[in-house]
C-alpha cells in the first residue's frame, strides 16, 4: 500500500484517524455521564475529582474511560495495529523479519539495562544486537551483489539466491539500531514494554521509506502526547502538499526518464541526455521529498513529530550545502554512528577526509547492492573531501590575513583603497555591485552544484556502470539531434493538452514542445528557487482563494491516481 493510493486516501487512513481521535470519547462503563452544572463545579476537590474521573476542564463526569497514559496506551495500540496491517498489505511474509529485528533489540536492551553496572555484558549485548541486524539486512540486500561479485572475479558460475527485498529493511534496521547503540551510551532510557516499542520501530508514516527516526526523537512522545484541531490542519496540509508532489510532479518527469533511460546507443543526443538526468533528478526530489512530507503530515495529525528530511536541497550552493538539506536523518544518523566513532576530526585532517571517505562508501552501498551505487557514493564523497579542504585553506587564510593585520597595529577602517575618501554615492554603487556579485555567485555555485548532482544521480538510477556511462558519453560527445516528438508526447498530460486546444496552439510545429519544457521549468523553479512544504504551510494565509486551490489540486491527484507508480526509495 502506497500513500498516494485510493485505497489509502480514502479507506486506510480515514478509518485509522476515526478510531485514533475516537479513543477520546469512548464511554466508561459504571460512571455517571450526567452533566456537571455550573453549581456543582467546583463541589469537589480537585483530588477527588481526578478520583472520580473528571478534569478540571470536563463538563462531565465519565466522559472516557482513557485519559492520561491509559489513553495514549490505546492509541498506541491503534497506531500498531495499523501499522502492522499497512506493512503486511505488501509483505505478508516480511512483518515477521521486522517483528524479529524488534524483538531482538528489545530483549538485548532489557537485558543491558539489567546488567547496567557490568560494562562487558553491556558491549556483549549490544555487540550481539549490532551483528544479528546488520547479518539480516546483508543477507536479504546483498547476498546476490556478493554472489554475482564473486562470479566476475573468480570466473565461478554459484547460482544466485534470487531472495526478495523486504520493503523498508533498511530504514527500520537503522531504526532499531540507533536504540541499542544510544541505550548502550545512556543517551535514552530502556523502553520495557514490548508493544510501545513495537509501536516505535513500526510506526506506518515512516516504516517503509523514511525519514529515520531514532529513539530519542520520538521516546517522549510514545509515552505523553497531545492531538488538536492545529496539529490535524498542519497535518493535513502537508500531508497535500507531499501527494501533490509525488502525483502531479514526480509521476510526470518520471515517464520522460524512464523513455530516455532504455534508449539504445546512439538514440540519444546530447539534448536528450540532458533532458533525461534533469527529469530525474527533480523526480527523485518530489518523489521522496514528496513521501517524506506526507509522512511529516499523517505524525502530526497523530501528534508525533516525525523529524523533516529535506530542506530545498537544490538551493545548496556545494555539496557540503547539499548534504545539510539531502536525506537529513541518514546523513544524522552516519554522522553520529559512524563518522564520530571513526574519529570524525579529532585526528587530524588527513583522518577527517578519510572517515568522510568511508561514510559517502557506506552511505552509497546503503542505497543499493550495485557498483553503480558505491560510484555515485564516491563521486560524491570526492567532491565534499574537495570542497571541505578547499574551504578550511580559504578560511584559514582570511583568518592569516586578519591576525598579521592586527600585529601590524592596522585598524579596520585602514583596511581596503582609501576608506576614509570614499564618498556615500560610491559607497552605494560598491554596496550595490557587491549584492548583485554575491547573487551572482551564489546563482553560478547553485548551478554548478545541481549539474553535478544530476551527474551523479545517473549512476544512482542506472541499472549498472555501462549504461550509466553510455549516457553520460552521449550527453557529452553524442550528435545534435533534436528531441523525438515521441519523447516530448511523455510530458502531455490531458489536463494541459486541453489548454491548449482551447489557446488554438495544437496547430503549431512546436505545440507538443510546450507542455514539456513548462513542466520542466515549474520543477525547476519550485526545487531550486520555490518555498519548501514546510515554508509553505507556516505562511499559508487561510481564506477562499486557497482553500479552491487545494480542492482542485486534491480533485487532479485524485483523477490521476491510476497511473501513480510505487515511490522509488522503496528500493532501498
Amino acid at each position: 500500500m502506497v500513500f498516494s493510493s485510493i485505497p489509502f486516501v480514502f479507506f486506510f487512513l480515514p478509518l485509522c484517524l476515526i478510531l485514533y481521535y475516537g479513543t477520546s470519547f469512548l464511554p466508561c462503563p459504571g460512571r455517571r455521564l450526567d452533566v456537571q452544572t455550573p453549581s456543582e463545579r467546583g463541589k469537589f476537590p480537585v483530588q477527588e475529582q481526578a478520583a472520580r474521573g473528571r478534569s478540571r476542564r470536563s463538563p462531565a463526569y465519565g466522559r472516557s474511560c482513557f485519559h492520561g497514559e491509559g489513553a495514549i496506551a490505546l492509541k498506541n495500540a491503534i497506531l500498531l495495529v495499523f501499522s502492522l496491517v499497512f506493512y503486511a498489505w505488501g509483505e505478508p511474509v516480511y512483518i515477521l523479519l521486522m517483528l524479529f529485528a524488534s524483538a531482538v533489540d528489545y530483549v538485548n536492551g532489557l537485558l543491558m539495562n539489567r546488567f547496567g553496572s557490568t560494562k562487558g555484558l553491556r558491549r556483549c549485548f549490544l555487540f550481539c544486537s549490532v551483528l544479528i541486524n546488520l547479518s539480516v539486512l546483508v543477507f536479504f540486500k546483498y547476498a546476490d551483489f556478493a554472489v554475482r561479485t564473486v562470479n566476475g572475479l573468480l570466473g565461478t558460475s554459484f547460482p544466485m539466491l534470487n531472495i526478495g527485498l523486504p520493503i523498508g529493511i533498511s530504514f527500520f534496521t537503522f531504526q532499531t539500531m540507533s536504540y541499542i547503540i544510544d541505550l548502550y551510551k545512556r543517551q535514552v532510557p530502556v523502553e520495557k514494554n514490548y508493544f510501545t516499542y513495537l509501536t516505535y520501530v513500526s510506526m506506518f508514516p515512516q516504516l517503509v521509506a523514511g525519514p529515520i527516526v531514532r529513539f530519542s526523537t520520538v521516546n517522549e512522545e510514545l509515552h505523553r502526547r497531545s492531538i488538536g484541531m492545529e496539529g490535524f490542519r498542519e497535518g493535513l496540509l502537508r500531508f497535500m502538499q507531499g501527494l501533490f508532489k509525488k502525483v502531479l510532479l514526480a509521476n510526470q518527469v518520471g515517464a520522460l526518464w524512464e523513455e530516455i533511460r532504455i534508449l539504445e546507443a546512439g538514440q540519444a543526443s546530447v539534448v536528450v541526455c540532458w533532458l533525461g538526468a534533469a527529469a530525474f533528478t527533480l523526480q527523485l526530489y518530489f518523489d521522496f521529498s514528496g513521501y517524506c512530507d506526507m509522512a511529516v503530515g499523517i505524525g502530526r495529525m497523530l501528534g508525533v513529530e516525525i523529524p523533516v528530511n529535506f530542506n530545498s536541497p537544490y538551493k545548496a550552493v556545494n555539496i557540503v550545502d547539499f548534504w545539510k538539506r539531502w536525506h537529513i536523518t541518514l546523513n544524522r544518523f552516519f554522522t553520529k554512528y559512524v563518522y564520530i566513532p571513526l574519529g570524525g576530526n579529532r585526528k587530524g585532517r588527513g583522518r577527517m577526509y578519510f572517515n568522510l571517505l568511508i561514510v559517502f562508501f557506506l552511505s552509497g552501498l546503503w542505497h543499493g547492492a550495485g557498483v553503480h551505487f558505491i560510484v555515485w557514493g564516491m563521486l560524491h564523497g570526492a567532491l565534499y573531501v574537495f570542497t571541505r579542504f578547499w574551504q578550511e585553506h580559504v578560511r584559514r587564510g582570511n583568518d592569516e590575513s586578519v591576525i598579521n593585520m592586527r600585529n601590524s597595529g592596522e585598524s579596520t577602517a585602514d583596511i581596503g583603497i582609501a576608506a576614509e575618501k570614499v564618498t556615500q554615492t560610491e559607497r552605494g554603487t560598491a554596496g550595490f555591485c557587491r549584492r548583485i556579485g554575491g547573487k551572482v555567485v551564489t546563482i553560478v555555485s547553485q548551478t554548478a552544484t545541481f549539474l553535478y548532482v544530476s551527474i551523479a544521480w545517473v549512476y544512482f538510477r542506472a541499472e549498472n556502470i555501462g549504461q550509466a556511462n553510455m549516457l553520460l558519453r552521449a550527453a557529452c560527445v553524442g550528435e545534435a539531434k533534436k528531441i523525438s516528438m515521441d519523447l516530448a508526447e511523455c510530458l502531455q498530460p490531458d489536463e494541459f493538452w486541453y489548454v491548449i486546444k482551447v489557446l488554438h496552439l495544437d496547430n503549431l510545429s512546436f505545440s507538443r514542445y510546450i507542455l514539456m519544457f513548462l513542466i520542466l521549468a515549474a520543477g525547476l523553479y519550485l526545487s531550486m528557487a520555490g518555498k519548501n512544504a514546510q515554508e509553505r504551510v507556516a505562511r499559508l494565509k487561510y481564506g477562499p482563494v486557497s482553500a479552491a486551490v487545494l480542492v482542485v489540486l486534491a480533485v487532479w491527484c485524485i483523477l490521476s491516481f491510476s497511473g501513480v507508480s510505487t515511490f522509488l526509495y522503496f528500493n532501498f
